[in-house]
This record gives C-alpha cells, structure tokens and sequence, in this order.
C-alpha cells in the first residue's frame, strides 16, 4: 500500500513533523512517500490561503500521479480536499475530516485547539460543512503571534495543554482534536496529562486513508465526485492537464 502525504504549505520543518508522526502511525508494509507544496505560504490560516494551497496539492497529485493509492492532504481545514476527491481516483483523505471522525467515535461532543485565532473563522466552516456542528462544544486558540511555524509545540507545549483543559472544564469536550499540521505528534505527549482522548489529524488520515484503501471501494465513475467533464482548458501544468485529460 502506498499513500502519498501532502503538506500543502511551503514550511519543510512542518513536512517533517507530519513524517515522522505519519511514520510512527501507518501499519507495517504501508510505503509513505512526503511532498511539500512548491509554492503558497509557510502555514495556512486563511480560506484566500486554502485555495492556494489546494491547487498546489492538485499539481502534486498531478505529478505523482501512479505512484499512490491514496492520497492525504495534511493541513487541518482541508484545502482542495472535495475538488482532490474528483480529480484524484483513488481514496483522498482529509485531516480534519478524518479528525472529525476519530472524534466522533470516542466521545459525544468535540473542542479543536488551534494555533491561531484568525484560523477559527475557516475551522468552523470546516466542521459545519462536515455536518457536525451541533457536535462542537468549541475552538479554542492560541492568541500571540508565532515565533516560528515549525516550533509551535515547544514554544506553546504549556499553553496549549491549558486550552485543551478549559475546553474539556468549561466547554464540555469529550474529545479534543489538536488542529494543524505543526500540532502534528502532540497528541502522544499529551496523553495522560488530559482527562479525555486527545485526537491527531495526521495519525488519523494516515489510518483511516489505509482502511479505505483496504476495502478497495472501487473509482467514482458517476456522481458529484466523479471526474471533470472534459473540456478545453489553458496555462495548467502539463501533468495537470494530462491528468484532467484522462491521459
């Protein structure tokens, strides 16, 4: 089995967070293989972002294509991720969807703790657009600017066990889902010091993309998810294009 990682933001400090806690999650005999997007922003906070960021994926679908079967987009938010789904004809996997559902096995209701407060806006929609809204007991945020995107666990280990406790205290959170990729392996260190399970966007998409790989489903060859229409297109890459091209 072989599942394709992509980091849809240009930081390779965060690819090697998500590496290597996609290496200590995935089943013996899965082959990870980890892109960082050519271009966009060092992390994504903004839904302008996420749009930048799911056409890098796309592009790197496109190139890799044939060398996967399956894919995970591995920023929370899940930029690109239905329109992923389309292009892409093997199982695409999201981390906040396969968050959201980890969540939703272990506990009633759900706090996220993100790492930015302007990122709770888009976090929101997110989870609305999974249906699960009357299952968010909050999104609760660090406040400061960032010193750096790949250091945020060490430079915030202590605020962010805090907020994962208020939620959990004062919010009623049965579960909590530390969002974003450069939370990624945070989860493991925090357990035990939290009174309820503590869930990890990459180690979830990691394990729910091989379930689905698994069960081989099989393609969307109809319906909303099935493959764009064919029709002229200009100014794409080539292996874009191609791919769009069924070539």
């Amino acid at each position: 089995m072989r599942i394709l990682v992509v980091n849809p933001n240009i930081s390779e400090s965060v690819t090697d967070l998500i590496a290597a806690e996609a290496r200590r999650a995935a089943s013996p005999g899965t082959k990870l293989a980890f892109a960082t997007a050519p271009f966009g922003v060092a992390y994504i906070e903004t839904r302008f972002e996420a749009l930048v960021g799911g056409y890098a994926c796309a592009c790197v679908a496109a190139e890799r294509r044939g060398t996967y079967d399956g894919l995970v987009v591995a920023a929370f938010g899940d930029p690109g991720l239905t329109g992923l789904k389309e292009l892409c004809q093997v199982p695409v996997v999201g981390m906040t969807e396969a968050a959201l559902a980890s969540a939703c096995l272990l506990g009633q209701r759900f706090s996220i703790i993100a790492i930015s407060a302007r990122i709770k806006a888009w976090y929101r929609e997110c989870v609305e657009q999974n249906h699960l809204s009357a299952r968010l007991a909050s999104i609760r945020s660090l406040e400061n600017p960032l010193r750096d995107i790949g250091t945020v666990q060490q430079d915030n280990a202590g605020r962010l066990q805090t907020l994962a406790c208020q939620a959990v205290e004062e919010d009623g959170a049965d579960v909590i889902i530390l969002a974003g990729a450069p939370l990624a392996g945070l989860a493991r260190t925090l357990q035990g010091r939290l009174p309820v399970p503590v869930v990890d966007g990459v180690s979830s998409a990691v394990r729910h993309c091989e379930t689905l790989v698994a069960l081989q489903p099989g393609e969307a060859k109809a319906g909303s998810l099935s493959m764009p229409p064919l029709k002229p297109n200009r100014g794409l890459p080539e292996a874009l294009a191609r791919m769009l091209a069924r070539q």
